[in-house]
């Protein structure tokens, strides 16, 4: 389908907790602005090859993807899309932007999963950018600004908030609640938030019960819900906002 020629497409091609929940798939948000083809990722769970392709979305079209933290359900991906770039003849560069530390992190996934495969000669470039807690960085094709998450993953987590295509999209990725959480959602067109369970406290993660308690602090215009676990889906009745389920695709 074209993209509209303005605002931005988003597509949940994976929406899922790292264990399948209901069937779904891992972390793997699909950014297209209008009118461009470069298209961008929030995040890159290990199954999103599987999800974009499902959705009939071109890997090769990504420019830019945008991790949350280095937890494997978030960026997993990043060998199989890479690899799946080199056999199918891409040639536009490819940014990684990311927690601290993502570029060796992305060289251990590459050499884990594939070994030798960090050493071949690619005809498209792979370059990492590190995003700080307090700093806007720029993209291909947009901006990304980042606080600090509650979510300890072996490098500072993330929330994020991207500028692009003339829209604000702000992502929490995993975290407890932190008043970050409102800061990134401040004028926001979009809050993709986590709520991974209904009332249950989970270290460093946030319930639906957390975030409904603090919806008056996010001035953001619209939130969806991801990251939801079985005790979130067996409820459908108790979720008091907009849940994304794989494939979901909104108009920005």
């Amino acid at each position: 389908m074209p993209a509209d020629a303005t605002g931005v497409t988003v597509t949940f091609a994976g929406c899922g907790d790292a264990f399948g929940s209901g069937g779904r798939l891992q972390a793997c948000i699909h950014l297209r602005p209008g009118g461009q083809r470069d298209a961008a990722l929030l995040d890159c769970g290990a199954t999103s090859l599987a999800a974009l392709k499902r959705q009939g979305l071109d890997p090769n079209e990504i420019a830019t993807v945008v991790v949350s933290h280095l937890h494997g359900d978030h960026f997993g991906g990043l060998p199989f899309l890479i690899l799946d770039g080199q056999f199918h003849g891409r040639t536009r560069p490819l940014q990684v932007a990311g927690p601290p530390g993502i570029a060796a992190r992305l060289r251990q996934a590459m050499e884990v999963m594939f070994p030798g495969s960090t050493g071949v000669t690619r005809r498209f470039e792979v370059t990492t950018a590190e995003l700080h807690p307090g700093t806007t960085t720029p993209l291909t094709n947009g901006e990304v600004t980042a606080w600090q998450a509650r979510h300890p993953s072996g490098a500072p987590p993330l929330i994020v908030r991207l500028d692009i295509g003339g829209r604000r999209i702000a992502y929490t990725g995993d975290t407890a609640w932190t008043d970050a959480i409102a800061a990134a959602s401040d004028q926001a067109d979009l809050l993709i938030a986590e709520a991974y369970t209904l009332d249950r406290e989970i270290r460093h993660h946030l319930s639906l019960s957390t975030l409904a308690l603090h919806r008056a602090e996010l001035a953001c215009g619209r939130v969806v819900l991801t990251h939801l676990s079985d005790d979130v889906l067996d409820h459908p009745g108790e979720i008091a906002f907009e849940a994304a389920h794989d494939g979901l695709t909104i108009h920005i």
